[in-house]
């Protein structure tokens, strides 16, 4: 028996994954840049952050400014560190027959746009993250997947009040939102495979060591 996803509705298992904050570690990659604008010491902007930069001192406004220019002066949607595990994790699912749906809301701030697509594929590429469509939206709840990963508590309840199934990726700004938490991306690929067996899925996972390796890509 090969490793493809088996299922008697002979349809795959769609996992929808974010990027920022769950593939991508947008909170170093914008630090640094912020810290440079600013002219403070990347230590004078903590790491364990609210989801709207408060303890960084920015109003929304300030937000959209840094943002903007780290997308469009600073290529930051190109060079963002990956998070820890995430290709190997998603390599050994895609293998196991699970359909990756990566969504993300990067047409954020206008007059950009082209330019994130531009640099989130490139990310995409050289960070080795296999998916198989992607979809650029903030309404994640109009996507159709089984199961969802994202941290940003708004898209959580979202999700969760329509019906879906989230996994909530860990972080410092969405600890008051209640739900299946994974703290790593090893911990999220229990939980995604113990989420699709409840759905009647059947997927034959990989052991960690045995896998083609992400650097196949």
């Amino acid at each position: 028996m090969d490793s493809a996803l088996n299922q008697k509705i002979e349809t795959p298992f769609v996992l929808g994954v974010d990027l920022d904050g769950v593939c991508a570690d947008y909170t170093t990659a914008f630090r640094e840049i912020a810290a440079k604008e600013l002219g403070v010491d990347q230590a004078d902007l903590p790491l364990k952050r609210s989801w709207d930069f408060s303890e960084w001192g920015l109003n929304t406004d300030e937000y959209r400014a840094l943002h903007h220019l780290a997308v469009d002066e600073y290529n930051m949607m190109r060079q963002m560190p990956t998070m820890d595990k995430a290709a190997e994790v998603l390599w050994r699912l895609s293998d196991a027959g699970v359909w990756i749906r990566i969504i993300t809301h990067r047409l954020y701030v206008n007059w950009t746009h082209a330019k994130a697509v531009v640099d989130t594929v490139e990310w995409l590429d050289e960070a080795k993250i296999p998916y198989r469509d992607i979809c650029f939206l903030g309404d994640k709840p109009q996507v159709g997947a089984h199961l969802y990963i994202d941290d940003a508590p708004h898209n959580i309840e979202a999700l969760e009040s329509t019906g879906n199934r989230v996994i909530i990726f860990d972080a410092p700004y969405n600890q008051e939102v209640d739900g299946i938490r994974a703290h790593d991306w090893e911990s999220c690929e229990h939980l995604i495979l113990e989420e699709a067996t409840k759905m009647g899925f059947k997927i034959q996972s990989q052991l960690p060591g045995f896998e083609k390796g992400s650097n196949r890509f």
